[in-house]
């Protein structure tokens, strides 16, 4: 390649677009499609139900938050009953948090290995805060495929809202 078709292509190069980074295209809000667990011996279930309610959101700043729930949970706090007051019992409280799921805190993105890392700062669950859950990833048109692998594998599949 002589000088002048060198100096050609890197204009041509600097005048396309750069393909966005990994990071950014996590900046949303993304809608809950599916939520499906597959344990080591082959067996599927859903722990938020077959249609799940839920979303997960990034922003610039590098924040994020998540809630998960199956819908039809049942109530059983009656009037005036406060889960947050301490006059609901066992369990109510049960009931009340049996299939949801919300946390929050920011998150990194190792691009290489195509994984997302919530560093949880408060949760439903509290073992959970303080720690790394990591996520492989992969969009697939508007969607956001998220996998997590501890004794199984469960899949989450978001779809991102529209502004």
């Amino acid at each position: 390649m002589n000088r002048r078709q060198m100096i050609g292509a890197s204009a041509f190069a600097a005048a396309m677009p750069a393909a966005p980074a990994a990071r950014d295209r996590f900046i949303g809000v993304w809608k809950l499609i599916s939520c499906e667990r597959k344990s080591k011996d082959g067996r599927i279930d859903y722990p938020y139900g077959e249609k799940p309610v839920g979303r997960i959101t990034y922003d610039r700043a590098g924040r994020m938050s998540a809630q998960l729930m199956r819908p039809g949970r049942r109530s059983t706090v009656a009037p005036g009953v406060s889960l947050i007051a301490g006059n609901a019992d066992v369990e109510e409280i049960r009931e009340a948090v049996n299939g949801f799921l919300a946390y929050f805190g920011t998150f990194d993105v190792d691009e290489s290995a195509q994984t997302v890392i919530h560093h949880v700062h408060a949760c439903l669950v509290p073992s959970w805060a303080g720690t790394d859950l990591r996520r492989t990833y992969r969009f697939k048109a508007n969607r956001l495929v998220l996998t997590a692998v501890t004794t199984g594998a469960v899949e989450l599949i978001w779809e991102r809202e529209l502004d």
